[in-house]
């Protein structure tokens, strides 16, 4: 009887908080994209879809989506003075996402149906997801919803996002159905990736640094306006307009982000790789604006340099870093960076650099394979050891 108790014990605890499951399952499937991803690329394996449809599925919809579900289901609640959300409702999600990861992965193997499929779990995975978000806002007593708002506005458009994309790939298996990529990924990478992270960011970060500076007015409106015009011009292929706006988008944020006084030198090493972080999200508009327009006016092709250095620069840097202090935090353990962990922060820089190194050494034609191996060995390195030193505290809520 007590070796049975015991091993419910240690389920229960694995499944006790939300972020502990998605985050895990992030980790796993990160490592399991970039490994089919770079095989695929070096010719070892074929895969049954688009590599670029592939790649960007696999990090949006299954990898980023959750661990954005394990950061907010913990902390939504909170914004929204809500309740929290009840363990079986999230469970549910959780579960049926690995299906939807499973049917995904080994369908981009062996069949394309499949990958249909798995597209259509996930997204159902993903709606359940958003449903459960929206009903904490609108259960919440909080007076103060402005933030939880646009966190809500970011997800219902990567959620139409999704939609679109099973629509157009289903349609794309029956018929000659070509643009349907191109279309969808400027949604994608300016308003899940960009904008989600950015209206959460926005809130917390200065939270942690202590900051007592006011935002500006209509900040994130402001915010939100420009990168919806960045994403119509994307749409309609005016690389200089976009590029024009990426660079007055990053400008502002600049501007904004400097007049917060985060003290990033003067900080915890946990804080200040948020603050890198967040400062990352300019540069990459800033570089990805003078790039565009660098390719609008010759032939190079940065392969698509100013995406990587937001995705990578920005988000996965967030990403390291409240997954970090949320698995520490609730697990009852001070929100400490320690050398491991410290390592693991400035690893994730040299990962976004040699990304942006391998766009350069493309553009010129230099074309040395070693960085492209560099940096998808990098990505997979960062999240096995990051696993292996917080996958016991959040499974076993042992941190040795």
């Amino acid at each position: 009887m007590s070796t049975f108790s015991t091993t419910t014990i240690k389920q229960n605890y694995f499944l006790s908080q939300p972020h502990q499951p998605f985050f895990i399952f992030g980790v796993l499937w990160a490592i399991v994209s970039m490994v089919l991803f770079t095989l695929s690329h070096k010719g070892v394996i074929p895969l049954a879809v688009s590599e670029n449809e592939f790649h960007l599925y696999s990090l949006a919809f299954i990898v980023f989506a959750q661990f954005f579900h394990g950061f907010l289901f913990t902390t939504f609640p909170r914004f929204c003075t809500s309740m929290t959300i009840a363990r079986e409702v999230y469970t549910r999600i959780v579960w049926l996402y690995q299906i939807a990861s499973v049917l995904f992965f080994i369908g981009s193997l062996v069949s394309p149906w499949m990958v249909l499929v798995a597209m259509c779990a996930g997204l159902f995975a993903h709606a359940m997801a958003i449903f459960t978000l929206h009903w904490v806002y609108k259960i919440g007593q909080s007076p103060l919803k402005q933030d939880p708002y646009w966190i809500l506005v970011a997800h219902i458009i990567a959620l139409f996002s999704h939609l679109l994309w099973v629509i157009a790939y289903g349609f794309s298996l029956i018929w000659d159905f070509q643009g349907w990529f191109e279309f969808i990924v400027p949604i994608i990478v300016n308003f899940f990736f960009v904008f989600l992270t950015f209206s959460v960011a926005q809130r917390m970060i200065p939270f942690f640094s202590h900051s007592q500076e006011a935002k500006s007015p209509y900040f994130v409106e402001i915010v939100f306006g420009l990168l919806v015009l960045k994403t119509l011009l994307a749409m309609v292929a005016f690389g200089v307009g976009e590029a024009t706006v990426s660079i007055l988008l990053a400008l502002y944020l600049i501007r904004e982000f400097l007049r917060w006084k985060l003290h990033p030198f003067q900080s915890p090493a946990i804080v200040w790789i948020l603050h890198l972080a967040l400062f990352w999200l300019p540069a990459g508009l800033l570089i990805g604006g003078i790039l565009q327009i660098i390719e609008t006016l010759t032939s190079l092709d940065f392969l698509f340099a100013g995406v990587h250095l937001l995705v990578l620069g920005f988000l996965t840097t967030v990403l390291i870093g409240f997954g970090t202090r949320v698995t520490l935090g609730h697990s009852g353990q001070p929100p400490h960076a320690d050398k491991l962990t410290i390592l693991l922060f400035w690893w994730t820089q040299i990962i976004v650099l040699s990304r942006f190194a391998l766009s350069v050494d493309t553009a010129f034609g230099a074309s040395h394979g070693w960085l492209f191996d560099a940096t998808g060995f990098a990505w997979i390195l960062l999240f096995m050891i990051w696993s292996l030193r917080y996958g016991k505290i959040l499974i076993r809520r042992k941190s040795s």
